[in-house]
């Protein structure tokens, strides 16, 4: 029970979800909306679910989710006690056992400064569903190593195409030890819970034996905490996206530390728009160039490129499962 989505509905409401979690395996997310359809995103498609919680492709015979259920499963999900999952709350997400996320969308309670103090009136909700899977990073863990050492690697993706399944993966192997290098420490900052799947600060998803995990700390300071604290060789974050975070980096990379990072974007070129041409970031802190995508419904490794050298091979599935 303690990695299956069932512990995230109250009891009285489990029969519903029997099919859904025997599933879980193949299923992205499961998104709640007051007054709208139960929709799962399996496999690169939608399906909806029925009253009689079977799977079907007609939005006509879809479950509708209420304010009732949404209300129900957010006070099971914080264990009957939302003020003591207030700071989740008003980061917009709850992690659970099992690494599993629920994200929460309503009206959000504002402070004096505008920041955000909490979130009430839920009327949405996205399960992520955790998955690891190991052996993701087979065919490009021969291409991290030069002579035994690692590249510093920044992995290029559109939403949803396994950057962060890829950069776990990464993560796992370049800590324990592989073929092609000795393991490392590893530092991972999971600002927001979805590398590790952190509950109550301890990973749920197998980062590696050589791997400290700072769980829901802002990328930019959880770098230079671990820096100071945790003597990093390797330093890894997920969905870099501010100039801050940016700079982070580069302290850490003149450090001596190797980096592994993800970006958003269609290709290089795309990224290059957003953080600039002539930044730190494309001269001094990157060696390898990854770009996912998707293929015929399936992600796949579309080209490695090392610092201009491309490579044209298509890797082929990122999960060959």
């Amino acid at each position: 029970m303690e990695n299956s989505i069932l512990q995230l509905f109250p009891f009285h409401s489990r029969t519903l979800w029997q099919q859904v979690a025997r599933e879980q395996e193949h299923i992205q997310e499961i998104r709640l909306r007051a007054g709208r359809p139960v929709i799962l995103y399996m496999e690169g498609r939608e399906r909806y679910l029925t009253a009689s919680g079977e799977f079907t492709d007609s939005v006509r015979q879809a479950r509708t989710s209420t304010e009732k259920d949404l209300e129900e499963m957010l006070e099971h999900i914080c264990h009957y006690s939302p003020y003591a999952f207030e700071e989740e709350l008003r980061r917009g997400f709850v992690t659970v056992a099992g690494g599993h996320r629920v994200g929460v969308a309503g009206q959000a309670v504002l402070e004096a400064d505008g920041s955000v103090r909490t979130l009430k009136n839920i009327a949405f909700l996205n399960i992520r569903v955790s998955h690891q899977m190991k052996g993701a990073a087979d065919r490009v863990l021969p291409e991290m190593y030069r002579e035994g050492v690692l590249k510093s690697a920044l992995i290029i993706s559109p939403p949803g195409c396994g950057k962060t399944t890829l950069l776990r993966d990464l993560i796992r192997q370049i800590s324990n030890g592989n073929t092609w290098g000795r393991g490392m420490t590893v530092g991972v900052v999971d600002e927001r819970s979805e590398l590790a799947g952190a509950f109550l600060g301890r990973p749920q998803n197998d980062m590696g034996m050589r791997t400290d995990v700072l769980d829901g700390c802002p990328k930019e300071t959880g770098m230079l905490l671990l820096l100071r604290s945790m003597s990093p060789q390797v330093i890894a974050i997920d969905e870099l996206g501010s100039d801050g975070e940016l700079k982070a980096l580069g302290q850490a990379s003149a450090c001596g530390c190797k980096i592994l990072a993800t970006v958003h974007g269609e290709n290089r070129a795309d990224v290059e728009r957003r953080f600039g041409r002539e930044s730190i970031f494309w001269e001094r802190m990157f060696e390898l160039f990854l770009l996912l995508g998707r293929e015929n419904g399936e992600f796949v490794i579309k080209q490695v490129e090392e610092r201009g050298e491309r490579h044209a091979q298509n890797y082929g599935r990122l999960y060959d499962f």
